[in-house]
């Protein structure tokens, strides 16, 4: 028998022994690898009789033995496969845990030569990655000769792979593996411009990754911590699945803390002025305006070597600060839809004052030219300069509906104060507009809401139309990829048009304002009176009112919507009415939107009344459609002996126009107290329904008696 069927012979003996004696098994084999110490089917069958009966260090001694003796073997390939397969996948699986203790057993060289000769064998670019990061992992010396040779190589696979967002696998290796790995390993010495440049790359996909919209599958915890930085560490985190990794892989929790924390390693690898640890990113805004200003102070060159700290910090303070107020105004984005809660805030200008008298507006020649006009700009274009350098404007909000309103307010504050720093100097602009551009923010859906509330805030309403145009097409856009219109982005449509109402009446334009009112209202379901007027006492403001250019933010419904459109309409129509020129049809509209949250426009009507009285009379023939409020028809029953007052009477196809007169006939005033006696049995009517019909039935001749 030839030496080849010898051991062919022994090795099918000791198979056969395995079942009914083990111990007879072990001993042929050892006698065959006595005997023939050079065939590698003998040692191989006697690991594997050792690794099936899971006994870990005769495993592990076992398998040292083939990997040394015989390394081209493609069958020892497929076992370190397996058992790297298992030190990669972190599973807790009973074998799982076996393969990695028949690994530990190895000796350290053995298991760093094992390592990086699996990483040769690998050609899938990812796969090859997770196993050198195993390497990097468990020999710590291995990252000067690998880490930044591994992070190019996962930069440069995200490049070639063309990936249309920073959020994919690529990338969440080099950020939340290989780069703690490298900051943290006291015998790396990198340039600075590599250092910002990683750091640059980590920051676009944090934020990326926290202001993607997830799935609405909850919440899974992952731990993980690489050195001091944490990669992805304990917390909650959005659950999704990046494309390429497992769900597990795919977890980042806390992104905004490990990205702080980066920056304060990295702050300290490049010497950064001022830089110590554990900074919040308020105290991080603050140190480095601080630093500006000194800087400013003194020489130019100063402030170009601490350009790139000042940019770096003030970016991410930046966007940092207008995540959190955007997920606070536009929840929807980033929750998905799993809170029935998540409306949109809308930020718009305070009509707190539009009960107030117009007298104070009229003492002034310059203004009665404008009155005469019928058109006072509350703001015009060339104003808003003046008013973005002016004092700080209060942005009232209803703290019942709005728990965490002091906390989105300072961030909406922080944001700006972040953005103004970055425009605050040529050079800071440049550094900023070039790192926007890397990150292509003009597709940040969330960013333009931000920039836009903060266009409104500084005043520029010009500006901020083209800011809402642009968020529009923005919107309309993902619309089309996601091939639906969800309840969601149909309250982000009416958010922008009633803030495009808003700016058009800042500026003046109050037939655009109210046409994009009323295209508001045509969406809008009137509430119940009462509740929305409860809802409304509670945002009075209290003491005396506000006078300047205050803002409101305002949930996006109808409950809250619908009251502010008719406000905003009576502000439209309200200078118009009070000129020295008679508009009846424009103090018709006024005393009709007068009604809501009466009595506050009470002194505003009985200014109205004064003016019928001065007219000697009054046309409007939407009176008895419209007017329910009976305070208002008790006045209008007052007047009437000594007023020529013309309305429509009569309802239905049969209306009838009467002017009614002392001294003219009794029918005619019989007609008339008729009428207002049936006009008093609609006193119950919901009001605000009767005002939704009142903008829908009179659109058109609403837009047409605005200039």
């Amino acid at each position: 028998m030839s030496a080849q069927g010898d051991c062919e012979f022994l090795v099918k003996r000791a198979r056969e022994l395995v079942p009914q004696d083990p111990y007879a098994a072990k001993a042929w084999l050892i006698t065959a690898r006595t005997l023939y110490p050079a065939d590698f089917n003998i040692q191989y069958e006697m690991y594997s009789i050792e690794r099936n009966a899971e006994r870990t260090a005769s495993a592990g001694r076992l398998l040292y033995d083939i990997f040394v003796n015989f390394p081209e073997q493609p069958v020892v390939w497929r076992e370190i496969a397996v058992i790297t397969a298992a030190l990669r996948n972190d599973s807790q699986d009973k074998h799982a845990q076996f393969l990695k203790g028949v690994f530990e057993t190895l000796p350290g060289p053995v298991q760093c030569k094992m390592l990086l000769k699996a990483t040769e064998q690998c050609f899938n670019t990812l796969e090859k990655a997770e196993m050198l990061l195993l390497l990097l992992k468990r020999f710590p010396e291995s990252v000067v000769q690998h880490g930044v040779s591994l992070g190019e190589s996962l930069l440069e696979a995200e490049t070639v792979e063309n990936l249309d967002t920073p959020v994919n696998c690529f990338r969440k290796l080099f950020v939340c593996d290989v780069l703690p790995l490298i900051l943290n390993n006291p015998n790396m010495c990198l340039p600075v411009s590599l250092l910002y440049k990683y750091m640059h790359k980590a920051a676009e996909f944090y934020i990326c990754y926290v202001t993607r919209e997830p799935s609405a599958d909850g919440q899974i915890q992952g731990s993980q911590e690489v050195g001091g930085l944490k990669s992805p560490g304990r917390g909650r985190s959005q659950r999704y699945v990046i494309d390429g990794l497992s769900e597990k892989s795919s977890v980042v929790t806390e992104p905004w803390e490990r990205l702080l924390e980066m920056v304060g390693v990295v702050g300290s690898l490049c010497d950064w002025q001022g830089e110590k640890a554990n900074r919040s990113y308020s105290e991080l805004l603050q140190r480095v305006s601080e630093l500006c200003r000194y800087m400013s102070a003194t020489d130019s060159e100063g402030f170009a070597r601490c350009c790139a700290q000042i940019v770096t910090c003030c970016t991410l303070v930046l966007f940092h600060s207008a995540f959190h107020y955007v997920s606070a105004v536009q929840p929807s984005l980033f929750q998905g839809h799993t809170s029935l809660s998540s409306c949109p805030w809308v930020l718009l200008e305070d009509l707190s004052s539009v009960y107030t008298d117009v007298e104070v507006e009229r003492k002034h020649t310059h203004k009665k030219r404008k009155l005469a006009d019928g058109r006072e700009k509350t703001m015009s274009s060339d104003d808003e300069d003046m008013l973005a350098k002016g004092r700080g404007r209060h942005i009232v909000v209803n703290k019942a509906e709005m728990p965490g309103w002091a906390e989105t307010v300072e961030h909406f504050r922080t944001a700006r104060e972040s953005w103004d720093l970055l425009h605050s100097h040529q050079s800071l602009e440049t550094e900023f507009v070039k790192i926007c551009s890397a990150w292509k923010t003009e597709m940040w859906m969330w960013f333009r809401i931000f920039l836009t509330d903060m266009i409104i805030y500084q005043g520029q309403y010009r500006k901020a139309l083209s800011s809402l145009a642009l968020m529009s097409s923005l919107q309309l856009q993902q619309n089309q990829i996601q091939n639906s219109l969800s309840s969601s982005s149909s309250l982000e449509t009416q958010r922008a048009i009633i803030q495009q109402a808003s700016c058009h009446y800042a500026l003046g334009e109050y037939r655009m304002a109210c046409e994009k009112l009323l295209e508001v209202v045509s969406g809008l379901m009137p509430q119940n009176h009462e509740a929305v007027k409860s809802s409304e006492e509670q945002r009075k403001p209290r003491g005396k009112t506000r006078k300047g250019n205050d803002l409101r933010l305002i949930p996006c419904t109808s409950k809250s919507i619908l009251p502010f459109c008719l406000q905003l309409m009576l502000a439209c129509f309200k200078l118009r009415a009070f000129t020295d020129n008679r508009d009846d049809l424009a103090l018709g509209h006024v005393i009709v939107l007068l009604q809501y949250d009466w009595p506050q426009g009470e002194n505003l009507f009985l200014k109205a009344v004064d003016k019928i009285c001065q007219q000697g009379s009054f046309q409007y023939e939407n009176f008895f459609n419209y007017v329910t409020n009976i305070d208002m028809l008790e006045e209008f029953a007052y007047l009437l002996p000594p007023t020529s007052l013309t309305s429509a009477s009569g309802t239905g196809d049969d209306e009838k126009h009467h002017t009614v007169t002392r001294g003219i006939t009794k029918g005619v005033k019989e007609d008339f107290r008729l009428a207002m006696e049936r006009q008093v049995s609609r006193c119950g009517e919901n009001l605000l329904t009767v005002l939704h019909r009142f903008c829908i039935n009179e659109k058109i001749i609403l837009v047409q008696s605005l200039p």
